[in-house]
């Protein structure tokens, strides 16, 4: 029981010996959190029951208390009809909500703005539709360096090591975001647990999602589809800020250019940044601290 009592004292952001899963910052991620929960609890009264049961059964009707068998029990309806009613009856109270709340996690309609996300070997590109905004999003320099540089990663004094970008995709909060979703090369998928839910990134195909975040903060996510041997590295940033500092940032983006190419700079390759262009802002500067040489 101790388990799940713990579990109502979960941070969003991950942890190490967490017990439990996030209840992340959109109305879809509590939805998922609030059906887990409600799973949770009703497994944990059946354990209880089942196991209690079992354990009287053991101690109460031991053979050394004398307990003989009843060798002429062959079924009993009333028991029959309990075990197969109640079951029934526990996954409609289950079904009822969480395939409503499914029904709203696919529901875009009235979105106040739209965001396309492309996924390419190895990064990622968002496009503020309606905007002239695009830039692309991939693997901070830093956890470039320490990954090529052979060393041990908890060594190196990088505390999102894998999780950083050079760009990050900046959102207003309390607004109805949709995103459409695809990809250049092979199939990726955009996953950032804080938002409650992953879409896969597919080419030729366009997927729907969205999104309304309610506190403002960074969400860290990576591309869930193995998507070829940088799989893993190309993680997801989203920074949600208040409406007011999003407007003067896409303001800003648009005072300056930043857009990216329309074409990628090599054939088969995805697209990059012009030298010197310029981009939006990196979450944290990067710090050209000395990386440790390799033991050895």
């Amino acid at each position: 029981m101790a388990l799940p009592v713990l579990a109502f004292a979960q941070a969003d952001d991950p942890h190490r010996w967490q017990l439990n899963m996030r209840e992340g910052v959109t109305a879809s991620s509590q939805h998922a959190y609030d059906a887990h929960m409600l799973a949770l609890w009703i497994c944990v009264a059946i354990g209880l029951v089942v196991f209690g049961a079992m354990a009287v059964a053991m101690f109460k009707f031991r053979k050394s208390k004398g307990a003989v068998p009843d060798r002429d029990f062959t079924h009993s309806t009333k028991l029959e009809v309990l075990w197969t009613v109640i079951p029934i009856v526990l996954l409609l109270v289950m079904a009822f909500p969480a395939t409503s709340k499914l029904i709203q996690m696919y529901d875009t309609r009235n979105s106040e703005m739209t965001v396309k996300v492309t996924g390419y070997q190895w990064m990622w590109k968002y496009d503020y539709l309606d905007e002239g905004v695009s830039f692309t999003s991939r693997l901070d320099r830093r956890s470039e360096q320490i990954r090529q540089s052979g060393v041990n990663a908890t060594e190196a004094g990088h505390p999102y090591y894998l999780l950083d970008v050079d760009n990050v995709l900046v959102l207003p909060t309390d607004t109805k975001i949709r995103f459409v979703i695809t990809a250049d090369d092979v199939i990726h998928a955009w996953w950032v647990p804080s938002l409650g839910w992953k879409q896969d990134a597919i080419p030729g195909l366009i997927n729907e999602a969205w999104t309304e975040i309610k506190k403002p903060g960074i969400y860290r996510g990576q591309c869930a589809e193995l998507c070829g041997k940088d799989h893993g590295f190309m993680p997801i940033v989203v920074k949600a800020v208040p409406p007011a500092e999003y407007r003067q940032w896409l303001a800003a983006q648009k005072a300056k250019g930043v857009t990216a190419p329309e074409t990628p700079a090599e054939p088969g390759m995805p697209d990059v940044q012009a030298p010197g262009q310029t981009t939006a802002p990196h979450t944290e500067p990067v710090e050209e601290t000395p990386i440790p040489a390799a033991a050895g």
